[in-house]
């Protein structure tokens, strides 16, 4: 019975984590927004990319609600930062 215990507790914690990972996500991707340069940019792309790992360690471990609660936070996220990078570069233009 440990086990099992353990290995629910593991699932739920890598949810947690895949949740927390998209809340970080979409504050870089608001400060992006709010203050659109370089940096802040690639902040939010070094961001997305972290969080992609987080997603298909969580997606691999556990699917479940908690999972596709992240998942659509996390879709959304990646929206508005493709937004914000296609203004960005006609905005070089």
């Amino acid at each position: 019975m440990p086990k099992r215990y353990d290995s629910s507790l593991q699932a739920g914690t890598t949810v947690s984590q895949a949740q927390n990972a998209v809340n970080k996500l979409h504050y870089a991707v608001s400060q992006a927004m709010s203050h659109p340069n370089v940096q802040t940019i690639v902040q939010a792309e070094q961001r997305l990319a972290h969080t992609e790992q987080a997603m298909k360690q969580a997606e691999l471990s556990l699917g479940g609600q908690g999972f596709e609660l992240a998942q659509e936070m996390f879709i959304e996220e990646k929206k508005r930062l493709h937004s914000l990078q296609n203004q960005h570069r006609q905005g070089k233009k």
